[in-house]
């Protein structure tokens, strides 16, 4: 009765108004799509107000990134000792130097020298391979001498060899893109066996395409699920066309809002299409499809707009809201693009719903009637299954109620198997091209993982070139070499090493820290004076009291690396002069892993926050705290049963998965919703708590099963994603909306009728 003000506004007049205010807004609104863009800055992902992230910025205002580099593996099965072969690896290494923009150093063993300081003051530089083929094996066994290139320029089997590219810090993405396509161009001029490239650059480039690639291809196949399944749904033209309207304003109101503030999609969003276009649908099916049982009654079209309103507005704006908090919950997680993706998928379900609820009314208006079938008695399938069911399934309580309380028990121990672990290449597939080339590096030249490790001298009496302070650096980077498995780039011990080798005629045994304070001043002086004092910059800072140790290690995740890092930090604590030293691990890699620390907090915190707020807007609805608990044990099943099956399954807790608890609780939630609202309004109308159940049971039992169908149908898309953080989203989500279906058919009535009692009528 309170909608029936608006019922004079349901007119032809003010229909054609208002369509005409959203075209003008979707105008507007959609033109921002022109300036959306892509965004794979994984930095990003680091911890949001953490110290250690604070530290790094200081850190890489000193230095750099430490991930600023790309690797380029070139294999030879037959060994790389080929004069043809080493050749043309040169020509590579001097186009790359000469040709390539925004490079800063281009290492490979084709460009190395040793620099002999003879004692007179002159220097003579001798190439590392001299490219004659008689001195190839001299050539060969120097190299394999020579601890700080095996490993690092030339893989320990011999049939391999690695180009080290260091480019400049913070470059934008048209910077990188065009850095990685001349580096690509120039590698193709040269016929080698295979080639490996590895880098952030690549990466991200590798990303971005893919976000492209994924979000169009899901756009696409989303939009045919939707035409197919509107069809199936309403048998018409009229039943397509009006609902997929709805539904593409609601995508272009997102994605336009977003380009207009200059938010960029990260990879999370790449699935935002199928999400908006899943739910906006439930929606659009729930209004069209009672809108047009009014018209089969012989309503007419302004009543039977108010009828639908007055009986589905209600639910669809709850299920609504709960979804949306299921999203908003995301905001606790400490990483920044979770944080957007929660908000704006969101926003972005509350749009849905209110250009659902406006702008539909306005269509029914203005186009006509499809021609509708006679109302049929409803006996059908449906009906007589559900009806089938529900009788038994109330004997049957007790055998239920100990069946679930087994399936929790068993889901308990899968949950204690859940791992928790992260990979930099986790979310690609073993089959992808960019993994593989990873992995080739991380098995032969010492991974592509960015390590650092800054070191501090305390106080003023001591500076990073006393010998008692690099004679501790050394021990750490021995432990580092030979314990925790890094392939060390550069250092001020390993350059001091190197400069003291070339000092005393290349001699091998010389690769060692010089002791002289006049040798370290004068290889000092050295390196401020070569290539414009870079090298010098990027081992020391300004102040000469920080140093750092940067290299790589293969991608072994964040489980061993907390290992690792554990046994080094109580190493660090047994070296003799700490006084005078500190250690910090820093970098890009080890800010992601710090990712993993805040995962269970966020994930208890979000999931509570969603399900206390989920409750609290239950309770109010039903004004029943009974009802509060009944219809949240329900949808915690679910939640135990994805748990279960990433235990079982080895699916481990990482950042793209650990955010699946609480958009699944909140997408699961509407079931129950819809089920316990007919049952509201069967009780209204003075029925019994058993038959009003059964009634609704019936009612709304089969509204449940389609729209799940449906909903598991659209997430269950994501399985086809490259990138496998969607492919789990899709995976575990369609596993949580099926459970939760099962569980509202069949533990929600039986708590009701065992634990619900309504207030009797005054």
């Amino acid at each position: 009765m309170a909608l029936k003000p608006i019922e004079p506004f349901l007119n032809r007049k003010n229909s054609k108004f208002g369509l005409f205010l959203v075209g003008v807004l979707t105008l507007f609104v959609g033109y921002g799509i022109v300036f959306t863009k892509f965004d794979y800055n994984f930095e990003r992902f680091f911890p949001e107000n953490d110290k250690e992230a604070r530290f790094f910025k200081q850190y890489r205002s000193n230095f750099d990134s430490g991930n600023d580099f790309l690797l380029v593996a070139i294999e030879r099965e037959k060994g790389l000792f080929d004069r043809v072969f080493l050749e043309k690896v040169q020509q590579l290494t001097h186009a790359l130097e000469s040709g390539v923009a925004n490079l800063e150093a281009v290492v490979s063993v084709t460009n190395q020298e040793h620099v002999l300081l003879f004692s007179n003051g002159s220097v003579s530089k001798r190439k590392i391979i001299r490219f004659s083929e008689n001195s190839l094996v001299e050539d060969s066994i120097l190299l394999f001498q020579s601890k700080d290139f095996v490993g690092s320029l030339v893989a320990e089997n011999g049939k391999s060899l690695c180009i080290f590219l260091r480019h400049k810090d913070k470059l934008s993405q048209p910077e990188s893109d065009q850095l990685l396509a001349d580096v690509q161009k120039e590698v193709a001029n040269y016929t080698f066996e295979k080639v490996h490239i590895a880098g952030r650059t690549i990466g991200q480039k590798f990303y971005i395409d893919l976000m492209a690639n994924e979000m169009s291809f899901f756009l696409g196949l989303s939009g045919i699920l939707i035409v197919f399944f509107l069809f199936f749904t309403f048998r018409s033209i009229w039943g397509v066309v009006l609902p997929l309207i709805v539904i593409a304003l609601s995508l272009i109101w997102v994605v336009g809002s977003m380009g207009w503030f200059n938010q960029p999609i990260n990879i999370l969003l790449i699935t935002l299409p199928t999400i908006l276009f899943v739910v906006a649908m439930s929606d659009v099916i729930h209004i069209v499809s009672l809108y047009l049982d009014a018209l089969r009654k012989g309503i007419t079209k302004t009543k039977a707009i108010v009828m639908t309103i007055r009986e589905v507005g209600g639910a669809t704006l709850l299920t609504s809201i709960t979804t949306s908090i299921g999203f908003f919950s995301l905001y606790f997680v400490n990483v920044q693009p979770i944080k957007v993706f929660g908000v704006i998928t969101g926003i972005g379900v509350l749009i849905a719903f209110a250009l659902s609820i406006t702008v539909l009314p306005m269509l029914f208006i203005l186009f006509p009637n499809p021609k509708l079938k006679k109302e049929v008695v409803p006996t059908s399938f449906w009906s007589t299954k559900l009806r089938q069911w529900f009788i038994p399934l109330l004997r049957n309580r007790t055998k239920v109620l100990v069946a679930y309380g087994a399936f929790v028990i068993v889901c308990c121990f899968g949950i204690v198997a859940i791992q928790s672990n992260n990979f930099l290449m986790d979310d690609l597939s073993q089959n992808e091209p960019l993994k593989k080339d990873f992995n080739f590096l991380d098995d032969n030249f010492g991974g592509a993982r960015p390590f650092d490790l800054a070191i501090k001298v305390k106080g003023n009496k001591y500076t990073v070139w006393d010998p008692l302070v690099l004679e501790e650096v050394e021990k750490v980077e021995t432990y580092l070499t030979k314990v925790y498995g890094v392939s060390i780039k550069f250092s001020l011990v390993k350059a001091l090493k190197s400069l003291n080798r070339s000092a005393n005629l290349g001699k091998q045994e010389q690769y060692k820290l010089p002791t002289n304070k006049k040798e370290i001043a004068r290889f000092r002086r050295m390196l401020k004076i070569a290539d414009g004092g870079k090298l010098f910059r990027s081992l020391v800072d300004s102040t000469e009291q920080h140093m750092r140790i940067n290299g790589t290690i293969g991608d072994i995740g964040n489980k061993e690396v907390t290992k690792k890092n554990r046994a080094l930090n109580q190493f660090l604590t047994k070296l003799n002069h700490q006084d005078i030293l500190s250690f910090q691990l820093t970098g890009t890699a080890h800010l992601l892993d710090k990712n993993m620390a805040y995962l269970a907090q966020s994930l208890i915190l979000g999931l509570s926050f969603s399900i206390l707020l989920v409750a609290l807007v239950m309770g109010m609805v039903y004004q029943s705290f009974s009802m509060l608990l009944i219809s949240l044990i329900p949808n915690l099943i679910p939640l135990l049963a994805i748990g279960a099956l990433m235990g079982f399954m080895g699916i481990e807790l990482k950042t793209s998965t650990s955010i699946i608890f609480t958009i699944a609780f909140g997408i699961a939630v509407d079931d129950t919703i819809h089920l316990l609202g007919r049952f509201k309004l069967e009780l209204s109308k003075g029925r019994s708590k058993i038959v009003a159940m059964k009634n609704a049971y019936q009612t709304t039992g089969k509204a449940m099963v389609i729209t799940t169908f449906i909903l598991c149908s659209g997430f269950f898309l994501l399985v086809f994603s490259d990138y496998m953080g969607a492919f789990y989203m899709g995976l575990l989500i369609s596993v949580t909306l099926f459970v939760a279906l099962i569980a509202d058919l069949t533990l929600l009535p039986i708590l009701i009728v065992l634990f619900y009692h309504p207030k009797k009528p005054n």
